[in-house]
């Protein structure tokens, strides 16, 4: 799916224009953003708070720099779009299983923040299309925004798996299955393709959630036991050769 500009003439946005391969590499980064999260507070034995802490501090220089950025820069947006997912992880667990309200409560808990964060920026710039990311303000309402749906993301896709009993095949078919029907709305409907393009990037961080389990949980518990660390590697080398083969543009800028 491509987000579409509603106004010709704005500014460069530092975001990378929304095409398939966006959403191949934002998949492998929630992926990622699991099996490196639960590295650290699971298999270092840090914790979700102190996983939490470490990684909100990577979030936050990511953020930084990528405001501060002149220009889009491919390696530095994807840099931080990792550091949401790593974050959003641990902040998930944390939330999840340390605080005691479960996958339910903190799935709703993560939802009213992710709305709210989609109000005010909305009500603060008139609109929360990411060809409107053009400016240091906007940046961080989409940052903000971001964050909040890779929380929200993880815990929904340790509901699915775990509390429901589906599993982490079931989950990726179920959370699959909703990706192609937005696609199919994309494609087929009116609908607001801004509206669309936010639910298909919260639904691939739970579908990331259940393939990231599904890689290095235990073998007993559905999954492949594969290293966190050998994983983690992995999927961080496929991201680096993807974006060093398919170039990819700012949001806007690639000829439509």
């Amino acid at each position: 799916m491509t987000e579409r500009t509603e106004q010709s003439g704005a500014p460069e946005v530092k975001v990378p224009e929304v095409t398939l391969g966006f959403w191949v590499v934002k998949v492998v980064a929630t992926t990622l953003g699991e099996t490196g999260g639960d590295a650290v507070s699971m298999s270092m034995g840090l914790g979700y708070l102190v996983g939490t802490a470490i990684f909100a501090l990577a979030f936050a220089g990511a953020v930084t720099a990528q405001v501060r950025a002149r220009a889009f820069q491919p390696f530095l947006y994807w840099t931080t779009i990792v550091a949401t997912t790593t974050v959003g992880t641990t902040l998930a667990d944390f939330c999840d299983r340390s605080l005691g309200i479960g996958y339910a409560g903190g799935s709703a808990l993560l939802l009213a923040l992710l709305a709210a964060s989609l109000w005010s920026w909305h009500r603060a710039l008139g609109s929360v299309s990411i060809e409107s990311v053009n400016s240091p303000r906007a940046e961080m309402h989409y940052w903000l925004t971001i964050m909040f749906s890779q929380t929200l993301g993880t815990a929904l896709g340790d509901w699915t798996a775990d509390t429901m009993g589906l599993g982490y095949d079931g989950a990726a078919l179920i959370f699959g299955g909703l990706l192609v029907l937005v696609a199919v709305a994309y494609r087929w409907t009116r609908l607001s393709h801004t509206a669309l393009f936010w639910a298909a990037f919260i639904l691939t961080r739970p579908l990331g959630a259940v393939l990231g389990d599904r890689l290095d949980k235990p073998l007993a518990a559905g999954g492949l036991e594969v290293s966190r660390y050998a994983a983690s590697a992995a999927l961080t080398a496929f991201i680096v050769i993807w974006l060093l083969i398919f170039r990819q543009h700012p949001a806007g800028r690639s000829g439509h």
